[in-house]
């Protein structure tokens, strides 16, 4: 297994565009192609980068109101592909799958429409499930796969792309997956005791 991976292909799909568009010319500049979805695909065209459409990849339209974009093998598998694994290269061969060694991802704003006093309804829409599937197969694939699980992050991804272009470390690439784990708790945690208030007697 090589320590080290260069990123060919990211995966971008981010609530919040803050803060972003450096992290994607950056990337742009070091020769990553881009794969994005709905408004994010549109913020990057905005600014000038070339972007292939999720749609484009799976041959699917966004679908049931944006409640399902990158939940497709093409997606998952090339993320989840374990890039020595000669089985799963075979397949990845066979079902024209791209390796995606790059995902940015945010999660909609679960605490913050709590907070807000939406109702119900509004609240449920704001339960990311696209988005914590991404983070989660990134992650636990971090032996090939960069997981960017929120814009804190993007400091230091920048940083490995100043120091050595859009080459990573294995243990720069278990450090985001650490951290991409985390975000993924505290968003279920937050989820699970909205869920418990709402079901007291």
């Amino acid at each position: 297994m090589a320590e080290q991976k260069r990123i060919q292909r990211a995966l971008v799909s981010v609530f919040h565009k803050d803060g972003l568009e450096a992290l994607l010319k950056k990337l742009h500049e070091e020769g990553v192609s881009l794969i994005s979805t709905g408004g994010t695909h549109k913020f990057i065209e905005s600014i000038g980068l070339p972007c292939e459409r999720v749609e484009d990849l799976t041959s699917y339209p966004s679908i049931l109101g944006g409640r399902v974009k990158t939940l497709h093998p093409k997606v998952s598998g090339g993320i989840l592909a374990r890039r020595e694994n000669a089985e799963d290269r075979e397949e990845m061969k066979r079902y024209d799958i791209p390796e995606i060694d790059l995902v940015i991802v945010d999660l909609y704003p679960f605490t913050q429409t709590v907070k807000e006093g939406a109702g119900e309804a509004d609240i449920i829409e704001k339960i990311d499930i696209g988005g914590i599937t991404l983070i989660r197969a990134a992650a636990k694939n971090f032996k090939d796969v960069v997981i960017v699980p929120s814009k804190a992050e993007y400091a230091t991804l920048m940083d490995i792309l100043a120091r050595r272009g859009a080459v990573t470390e294995l243990s720069e690439r278990k450090q985001f997956a650490e951290r991409a784990f985390a975000v993924s708790s505290a968003y279920d945690t937050a989820i699970h005791e909205w869920f418990a208030e709402q079901t007291k007697a």
